[in-house]
């Protein structure tokens, strides 16, 4: 049980620190570095806000990004143009020039240099990132942090709790104890006390017998 409060601690304080690290990590990357979707371990994940790519993703879809060397036409792509993520389908390549469109828009996207590819996603995860867009705003941090906390609070509460359990025990133990030893002791003396009435009995006066003689 120790082992696994120790455990469940240990996973708290992680994601504690992987959110708090998640969180300066971001606001780092878009206030200094203008990056809105950073990418430290070459992939990234991202939500789809409109409906220009329907069918192929849809509003609220969660889209995971990964870094290519290479882009060809056809992959869809997330690009950043300004301040802002958009996730479209390379429909044309010219050099280091690159046209998307939405499979839902009726014309293309204006051109703009690869090098502003963020990266071309692997799969998707439909209406998951509603949950993320929650997760990753301030009210979100917030309740998660508040939540990591109480259950770090719980856990020493309950462990607070066995603890002086186990103390009433040992003293609850120790009170029969006590009270067993003295109810023994005092059957005991009782037999004592019958014993020693018995020799006072037979060392007291006896009447002299016929043989014994009186003087007169």
């Amino acid at each position: 049980m120790k082992a696994r409060r120790i455990i469940f601690r240990i996973l708290i304080i992680l994601i504690i620190g992987v959110v708090l690290g998640s969180v300066l990590y971001t606001i780092n990357a878009k206030r200094v570095m203008h990056n809105e979707l950073p990418m430290p371990l070459g992939f990234g994940v991202s939500v789809v806000l409109t409906g220009s790519m329907e069918p192929t993703l849809k509003p609220n879809d969660l889209v995971v990004i990964v870094k290519a060397d290479k882009y060809d036409v056809g992959d869809i792509v997330v690009y950043q143009k300004e301040n802002e993520l958009i996730i479209h389908r390379i429909v044309m390549i010219s050099g280091d020039q690159v046209v998307t469109q939405g499979d839902n828009n009726n014309t293309a996207d204006e051109p703009f240099l690869a090098g502003n590819i963020k990266g071309k996603m692997k799969f998707s995860i439909p209406f998951v990132g509603l949950i993320v867009r929650g997760l990753k705003s301030t009210p979100g941090v917030i309740i998660i942090l508040a939540l990591a906390f109480f259950l770090m609070y719980r856990s020493w509460q309950s462990e607070k709790n066995e603890g002086e359990s186990e103390l009433d025990d040992i003293k609850e133990q120790i009170r029969k104890l006590k009270s067993e030893i003295e109810a023994n002791g005092g059957a005991n003396s009782e037999p004592d006390a019958e014993n020693e009435a018995k020799v006072s009995e037979k060392t007291g006066s006896e009447p002299a017998g016929p043989d014994e003689a009186q003087e007169t």
